[in-house]
């Protein structure tokens, strides 16, 4: 059954998790395909853009020189702590959503119509990444927060907690968590508007947060 739904027995989500579960995802159009695939398709552009104008400029010899140069520079940076911490967090912004998007499928996190929540964008933390979701018509935040154990393994991540927009009820924000700190702390159980909502794991999850937090 779809991650969230049915929540109790007479649940009139039911037919609608059937439905789901059934339902492949919808697939992507152009805009959001290039959207999704933006970084991937900016670097190939790039890198094809560059090399097709040294080429035609100076000749194949000095694009294989540019290249063994750029190779140089790209090891440097990597043997750099700095720099490759700085190349990790980029590369796993790039990585992280297209996990997203493949944790929410294997988890029937998607509506009705088989829309999965579209990743608005990604930046890095100090714990790992915080992901900015818009979900469709059909998704919740309590959706997500059942399936954050999916979530996590989809992201290689050793967690994933869900945050609801206190503003807007369609957006959410995912921290995948990486790097753990004993000092940080899970949401309050009061500042989830949907904790009735919850499973009964859900909510034990929570009020152990907050019992650790205070």
């Amino acid at each position: 059954m779809p991650a969230g739904r049915p929540r109790r027995p007479n649940d009139p989500s039911v037919l609608s998790s059937l439905e789901a579960a059934v339902r492949q995802p919808h697939r992507s159009g152009p805009i959001e395909f290039c959207w999704h695939w933006r970084w991937e398709l900016g670097m190939l552009g790039a890198t094809a853009g560059t090399a097709g104008l040294v080429a035609a400029s100076l000749g194949v010899i000095w694009l294989a020189v540019a290249a063994a140069a750029g190779l140089a520079v790209l090891g440097a940076m990597v043997r750099c702590p700095p720099a490759r911490s700085r190349i990790v967090a980029r590369a796993w912004c790039i990585v992280t959503p297209h996990r997203i998007r493949t944790g929410c499928a294997s988890a029937w996190a998607q509506s009705r119509s088989g829309r999965l929540p579209f990743v608005l964008g990604t930046v890095p933390a100090w714990y790992g990444q915080r992901v900015q979701l818009w979900c469709p018509a059909g998704i919740t935040a309590a959706d997500l927060f059942a399936a954050r154990h999916v979530l996590a393994a989809a992201c290689w991540a050793a967690e994933v907690r869900v945050i609801p927009s206190a503003r807007y009820a369609h957006i959410v924000t995912l921290e995948v968590i990486r790097t753990h700190h004993p000092e940080r702390g899970g949401p309050a159980l009061p500042g989830w508007p949907y904790s009735g909502l919850m499973d009964a794991d859900a909510r034990d999850d929570l009020e152990e947060r907050s019992i650790t937090g205070a």
